[in-house]
């Protein structure tokens, strides 16, 4: 029964809640019942999607644009003035290749702050996103970066440096979004 309704509550989530026009009533759902750790004056736009409830933290000033995956069967812990661009999927959990039987395994993921992900890019199960450092659209991340780098690429590599004096604060309030 108790798995029963650990499903409803992410269908709900993935399903219904993620399509609503309503940022303060998903945000609500998100931490009152997954019980997301979401920081002030942060933002997940419509039709997002998580895997799993309460593994999942987000600091002060970040937004999540619209129709990323969040795989928090592992953890997914986010910092502050993080922006992750639209359609981005973060993975926390996958399968060990060299198993005899398919075993899961599952990685936490963590972006520190002032990370900026760019549209499509692909953060897989075990990565750190050091300060600063920039993904590109499209980039498939598959080990961690180091602070105020720009990675891009399948698989991403080193392409440039980011401005280490970073300012800045996200804040990307949209009405119907």
């Amino acid at each position: 029964m108790k798995y029963f309704f650990a499903e409803l509550k992410l269908y709900i989530c993935n399903k219904v809640i993620a399509k609503i026009p309503s940022h303060r009533l998903r945000l609500w759902y998100y931490r009152t019942i997954m019980k997301h750790n979401i920081g002030q004056k942060s933002y997940i736009l419509l039709n997002c999607s998580f895997d799993n409830s309460s593994r999942f933290t987000m600091g002060n000033n970040c937004v999540i644009n619209a129709k990323c995956r969040m795989d928090a069967r592992g953890t997914i812990t986010i910092g502050e003035n993080v922006s992750i661009s639209e359609e981005v999927i973060i993975l926390t959990a996958d399968h060990d290749p060299y198993s005899p039987n398919f075993q899961g395994q599952n990685k936490p993921v963590t972006i520190e702050d002032y990370v900026w992900i760019g549209t499509r890019a692909m953060i897989l199960p075990g990565v750190t996103l050091q300060k600063g450092c920039l993904v590109a659209a499209g980039a498939v991340v598959t080990k961690s970066v180091p602070p105020f780098e720009i990675w891009g690429g399948v698989p991403a590599k080193k392409i440039g440096e980011r401005n280490q004096s970073l300012q800045y604060t996200v804040d990307y309030k949209r009405l119907l979004h």
